[in-house]
């Protein structure tokens, strides 16, 4: 007879609200096992006993054939005593102690899911809500752990015998999904102010030019027909969305494909859906990205999405439901008010929202906006934290991050913290996060700039470590966070600005850089911004103040605008303009002195239109003085000018701008491995989402023999501050 045995385990990562249990408990009975599995604050347990082949194959099974969903990150198995059990079992999950299990992010909807929607003979055929343990909401509906439909936004939905009988069925795919409803029980799609079918009403609205807003998982977005100039028109108008581009929803990869060009269709079909950034093959109407060769694009990710763009066989525009600047709605009462000037009409229903969270935007090279779809999965680090952290982020594009042991929970995206519905999604975004994962921070980290809102909040907290952490340092850990790097590098922080040690505002960086500490190296040679942030949206004042430079004092009068004078003398002033290195202002310079714009409606907007504009076959490059670290970047915008007096045009002068960027990147990390001989570059800041230049400057430094460390889990921009924010107030003592 073959000899018994018993194993205690414990599977940890992503395993809750995935189907891991019925997994579990269809992999025991299937080999001839007994025991149990449940789910507890840590993650599941599982108890298993019966002959000793079996056990064994059951425990390489588990990891080899784990669900789709799941993330394991991992298994420990304990010898126990054989007890005689009789059966496999499914135990009630286990809600005491602290918590240590994750948290599953929203997922579109899968393959089964799609035939069993267009079954006319299913139950839930046409149903906007169909789900299963392998997709569907997740973190949009959870209200606290372990996953359990009491504890979702589901509560108030009470199983029809039907659906009870699925649930609680160890061979049916529904097994324990919290969320599994049917037409008979589940949420009710309404379409205001009309009567009928919400799905074809909705879809008339829009083919006859309407506005409409639409509930999704995170938060309503509103929706136009991509394709109608004067309703896509309409819409930026009541939004106040001058410029910025809108996304688009199609219904499959071939209708991506004939609008934009995809080389890799599982950026599209990934899990997360999110919205990804495509040079572009075919024009939709002129106002969806206006002066832009790229479009974001998203599949379909939610039933309802899929019954929509059926019924509409159309591209449809789907862009947050805000109002620019604002956070998304997602309270219907707030949508309501809030929507109400902008949408015709409103396609909603009654399953509520329990946390707001912005669609994600990838590109081919990494991450933009990393929310619905990863969030509020961790960034796992290869190193252990001895005490927990919450890291407060910058003020732009913010995010916050919550740290424990090996795990860094990045939170969804928040937005600019600029008025109080923001702030507000940001203080409830970090309790909803200290909740779910259990995380009473000992330390708090925040940005050196004493202005930012998320500085301010985290000077007002009590009982805890606070930590400053210089912007441009904090770029530089998260990258080397991200990617899972604990060593010495040449970090290169080019953004927009971010508060120095030394009271200037930096931007175009190279430090010296670990975990622990940054020695500033290098940097741009500073230049005055005339008039603050003024200069932050009239690129043409740092224009007026890099001419002054480059000149002397005496700038070419064709080059000068009917301003640029007072802009001069503002700038010598010193009053209110101070210095400032950044990479993006001069960036901004460059762009205004070739006509590409003088002000700004969007945050990096004239510096992503000269990117646009720069040829990429231009070849040639302007030279720049390097002198002890600092980079002359008057040299360039000198040359830049010099070019324009000789008629060269535009779309030349940008490609060589863009190279001149490069080649100093790399020369200015060859003088830095010469002297500290570090030979690993970390690119971070929100410059290098110029695809031009990131491109350019990492092969240069791999042809000069640099390993060079890229953004792929967190934005490079400072939607990734928090992480690196997080890391260094974990490390310091």
């Amino acid at each position: 007879m073959t000899r018994q045995i018993r194993r205690d385990v414990r599977v940890e990562g992503v395993v809750q609200g995935v189907g891991f249990r019925p997994f579990v408990y269809s992999l025991a009975t299937g080999l001839g096992l007994a025991g149990r599995v449940g789910n507890d604050v840590d993650g599941v347990f599982v108890e298993i006993e019966g002959p000793g082949p079996q056990v064994d194959a059951f425990l390489v099974a588990l990891r080899r054939d784990a669900p789709p969903l799941a993330e394991i990150e991992r298994i420990t198995v304990a010898t126990a005593e054989v007890s005689g059990t009789a059966g496999f079992t499914i135990a009630p999950s286990e809600a005491g102690g602290v918590r240590r299990t994750l948290v599953s992010a929203d997922t579109a909807t899968c393959a089964d899911c799609l035939r069993e929607l267009h079954d006319p003979s299913d139950r839930r055929f046409g149903y906007a809500f169909i789900n299963c343990t392998n997709c569907g909401p997740r973190f949009t509906i959870i209200q606290d752990v372990p996953y359990d439909r009491p504890f979702t936004t589901m509560a108030g939905f009470e199983m029809c015998a039907a659906c009870a009988e699925e649930y609680h069925d160890p061979g049916n795919r529904r097994f324990h999904a919290q969320p599994t409803c049917c037409p008979a029980c589940g949420p009710q799609l309404s379409l205001v102010p009309r009567n009928g079918d919400p799905i074809t009403g909705c879809a008339e609205l829009l083919l006859a030019g309407k506005i409409v807003a639409i509930k999704g998982l995170g938060g309503y977005h509103l929706s136009a027909l991509a394709t109608d100039e004067t309703a896509t028109a309409e819409l930026r108008r009541r939004k106040h969305r001058e410029d910025k581009p809108f996304a688009v929803m199609v219904s499959s990869v071939d209708e991506a494909r004939r609008l934009c060009e995809v080389d890799d269709p599982a950026l599209l079909t990934q899990r997360a859906r999110p919205i990804v950034l495509l040079p572009k093959r075919t024009e939709l109407a002129a106002a969806v990205a206006p002066g832009n060769r790229h479009l974001g694009i998203m599949l379909a990710y939610t039933p309802l999405h899929h019954l929509l763009l059926e019924a509409v066989a159309a591209p449809i525009v789907l862009t947050s439901g805000n109002v620019s600047d604002e956070p998304i709605a997602y309270e219907d009462d707030d949508a309501f008010d809030r929507l109400a000037g902008i949408a015709d009409a409103f396609l909603t229903h009654d399953r509520a929202i329990h946390i707001r969270t912005d669609d994600s935007v990838i590109r081919p090279s990494g991450v933009v906006r990393r929310s619905r779809g990863f969030a509020p999965e961790p960034v796992s680090l290869p190193w252990r934290a001895d005490r927990s952290v919450l890291a407060c982020g910058a003020e732009l594009k913010n995010t916050f991050c919550l740290l424990k042991e090996q795990h860094a929970f990045v939170s969804h995206h928040i937005g600019d913290l600029e008025n109080y519905e923001t702030l507000r999604s940001f203080t409830s975004g970090i309790e909803h996060f200290s909740r779910l994962f259990d995380i009473r921070p000992q330390v708090v980290a925040h940005d050196l700039h004493p202005e930012y809102l998320s500085t301010k909040y985290a000077l007002e907290l009590i009982g805890v470590d606070l930590i400053g952490v210089q912007h441009h340092h904090a770029h530089i850990v998260s990258c080397l966070a991200d990617n899972g790097i604990d060593t010495t590098v040449i970090g290169v922080a080019f953004d927009g600005l971010g508060y120095g040690t030394d009271g200037t505002i930096w931007g175009g960086e190279f430090l010296l850089a670990d975990r622990t500490s940054f020695q500033r190296i290098g940097h741009l040679a500073p230049i005055p911004m005339p008039g603050g942030t003024a200069a932050i949206k009239q690129p043409w004042r740092m224009a007026a103040a890099y001419l002054d430079a480059a000149y002397s004092g005496n700038p070419p009068e064709r080059l000068m605008g009917p301003d640029s004078q007072q802009m001069i003398s503002l700038a010598r002033s010193g009053i209110n303009s101070p210095l400032t290195s950044s990479a993006g202002r001069l960036f901004d310079a460059a762009a205004a002195l070739v006509g590409v714009r003088d002000t700004v409606n969007y945050e990096g907007q004239a510096a992503i239109e000269f990117e646009q504009l720069a040829d990429p076959g231009e070849q040639g490059a302007y030279q720049a003085a390097i002198l002890d670290g600092v980079v002359s970047g008057v040299d360039i915008i000198r040359s830049v000018a010099e070019d324009l007096l000789a008629d060269v045009p535009p779309a030349v002068i940008a490609g060589r701008f863009h190279n001149s960027v490069a080649r100093i990147i790399a020369e200015s990390c060859a003088r830095a491995r010469d002297e500290h001989d570090v030979s690993t570059v970390a690119l971070s800041g929100g410059v290098f989402q110029n695809m031009l230049l990131r491109d350019r400057a990492v092969d240069l430094l791999t042809r000069k023999g640099f390993r060079v460390l890229t953004h792929s889990r967190v934005p490079t921009n400072d939607g990734g501050i928090s992480l690196g924010q997080a890391v260094i107030a974990a490390t310091v003592k």
